[in-house]
């Protein structure tokens, strides 16, 4: 992932992907970090909404989309939005580098249904220099988690999109009229779910519909009633399951990692050296004294939802 690798796309300029979200298991949504040169660059039509956030220094930059022209001097965080089905062409004075992020209508389509939108609210309009300070706080943390070393739960990258995709459409979920808290045996079924699923992939759209809800609602609902974000609990549940099989000394620190649900064992040592500031081989040596055994403070998720 960190080779650089020309992107086959019809550009009279060139453009190097830098990072790639491929292999990362993100669906119907992507990102990638790219170098483009100076020069024109002309964009086809796609069946993707994209967005491209400039990184750096400013560079002046002339394009046409949507029989739009606009010249202007991009600066680090603008940020262009073209729906799917527009085209476009863009000439940049100088080498530049774009944080492109990518989502299917399909994935789009969703998070506006869930909302419960009008017809006439649901759109995805190209907008040019876009300089909105909450999309670019979700674009910086999609654009660290696309060049951590050890990604986090696909899960955190679907959350980030989500929250972009609403940005856009600029419709952020209301509770107004609605729980503020999950319902204790909503809330009960979806610790239950993840528990029995910590080894496996999951995406919000599943942990929603055991909800009954939009995923927008569910993640606020949720954060509300276990007081963090979905991401975060289950990464500390399947830190705490690989921590107490780690103790048991039953099982290779590779198998713990594939049964609690990281990618590999180095990213179940990334997320245990975060949570519980030690390794797995040293948590294995403190297990032999019981006084210095490093625990992580337990979630209690039931007790939590109940009382809430």
């Amino acid at each position: 992932m960190n080779a650089v690798t020309p992107i086959p796309q019809p550009h009279s300029g060139s453009r190097i992907a830098l990072r790639s979200s491929k292999g990362l298991g993100w669906q119907g949504f992507g990102a990638e970090l790219v170098n483009v040169s100076a020069g024109l660059h002309r964009m086809p039509a796609f069946k993707l909404h994209r967005v491209g956030v400039h990184v750096g220094a400013p560079v002046r930059a002339r394009c046409v989309c949507n029989e739009r022209r606009q010249s202007r001097i991009q600066s680090h965080g603008d940020a262009d939005v073209i729906p799917a089905g527009l085209d476009g062409q863009w000439t940049d004075d100088d080498a530049c580098t774009i944080f492109s992020v990518w989502f299917g209508e399909a994935f789009a389509q969703r998070t506006i249904e869930q909302l419960a939108l009008k017809s006439s609210e649901s759109q995805i309009r190209p907008q040019f220099q876009m300089r909105d300070p909450r999309f670019q706080h979700l674009a910086w943390a999609l654009r660290a988690e696309l060049e951590a070393d050890d990604t986090s739960d696909p899960l955190y990258a679907e959350s980030l999109v989500t929250a972009m995709v609403v940005r856009l459409i600029g419709s952020a979920p209301s509770l107004d009229d609605k729980r503020r808290t999950l319902a204790p045996k909503t809330a009960a079924r979806v610790i239950d779910f993840i528990e029995a699923h910590l080894d496996q992939r999951l995406t919000l759209t599943e942990l929603a519909a055991l909800a009954d809800l939009s995923v927008p609602h569910f993640k606020v609902l949720f954060r509300e009633t276990l007081g963090m974000p979905v991401h975060q609990y289950v990464v500390r549940r399947r830190v705490e399951r690989a921590r107490a099989l780690l103790l048991q000394g039953k099982l290779s620190a590779s198998q713990i990692a594939l049964d609690t649900g990281f990618a590999h064992q180095s990213h179940m040592a990334h997320w245990m050296g975060r949570l519980l500031g030690v390794t797995p081989r040293e948590l294995i040596k403190s297990s032999a004294n019981s006084a210095s055994i490093v625990e992580l403070p337990t979630l209690h998720a039931r007790r939590i939802a109940t009382a809430r």
